[in-house]
């Protein structure tokens, strides 16, 4: 799905409390602030927010073990995870960084692999072609453009197949 679409991060937004904090960060701390937030309890995300200065903030997000996280990977990779460019060959958690939970989540038998599932995304298209994740409290699915559904065979927690659908089945 190489540069397909840009994920609209705003749909990211934790709640209307925090999204003032969130505008305040610096744009490298939004770029881990959101890829890591998939991992974070409602009280992690205030306590992160809670940090002063962006010194303060990174050093909560490596004493609490979530720098790492993104951090582990090269730039390249960070920079797919940030756009949505989720690829074969893709960690869950690196799945996980760019789209959030899925939509839907099956476990899959007959494949060779020790644990295989099926994670199911929505998307919705809007009228100027901006692409962005479908989450259960979006009240714009109703004025998509486009909506369609991008299915993920993981096997052993790799993505080894991205299947598209022209529907939200």
């Amino acid at each position: 799905m190489r540069g397909s679409f840009a994920v609209v991060l705003c749909l990211f937004a934790v709640g209307c409390g925090l999204s003032g904090k969130v505008k305040r960060l610096e744009s490298y701390e939004k770029d881990h602030y959101y890829a890591l937030k998939v991992w974070m309890e409602k009280a992690d995300h205030k306590a992160y927010l809670k940090g002063k200065t962006p010194e303060v903030r990174d050093a909560w997000l490596k004493e609490h073990g979530f720098w790492d996280r993104f951090y582990q990977y090269d730039e390249r990779t960070r920079t797919a995870i940030l756009t949505g460019d989720v690829q074969v060959g893709f960690k869950q958690d690196q799945v996980f960084m760019s789209w959030g939970e899925p939509h839907q989540r099956n476990r899959l038998t007959g494949r060779a692999a020790e644990r295989s599932e099926l994670l199911t995304y929505r998307f919705e298209v809007d009228d100027e072609g901006h692409t962005v994740v479908w989450t259960p409290e979006s009240k714009t699915a109703n004025f998509a453009a486009e909506k369609y559904s991008l299915q993920l065979y993981m096997d052993d927690a790799v993505v080894t197949e991205i299947v598209r659908k022209d529907s939200w089945e």
